[in-house]
């Protein structure tokens, strides 16, 4: 493999690592399956919804935007945030074909 598609992969693995990190929280994935229910909402909507702090969900909203799962947008004084579904596709996709790929190198090496 060359150098630039090296590269690439590496990215892709970071991509990859970031967002599951980001789902590893079980606050993280409440707060998605809240913005899930909306096209966009405000920290204090999801605070309204959950058993958790602003400053603890605001921080929370912080690694998904990071890690590039949820979109936040200025609106006036707030910020609004959705989900980035085409993220998520991405990463579900990624997962799929990395367990895939582990799997079928573990059934030709047990086969």
């Amino acid at each position: 493999m060359n150098n630039i598609a090296s590269d690439h992969r590496w990215e892709h693995d970071e991509r990859i690592a970031a967002g599951l990190s980001a789902l590893s929280h079980p606050a993280r994935l409440r707060i998605l399956r809240e913005l899930s229910r909306s096209r966009a909402c405000c920290c204090k909507d999801v605070v309204g919804r959950l058993d958790l702090a602003q400053s603890t969900v605001s921080q929370h909203l912080k690694v998904l935007v990071d890690a590039g799962l949820v979109v936040c947008s200025p609106d006036g004084q707030r910020s609004r945030y959705r989900l980035d579904t085409a993220a998520l596709k991405d990463l579900a996709d990624s997962l799929s074909c990395l367990s895939g790929a582990c799997a079928a190198s573990l059934n030709e090496l047990c086969g």
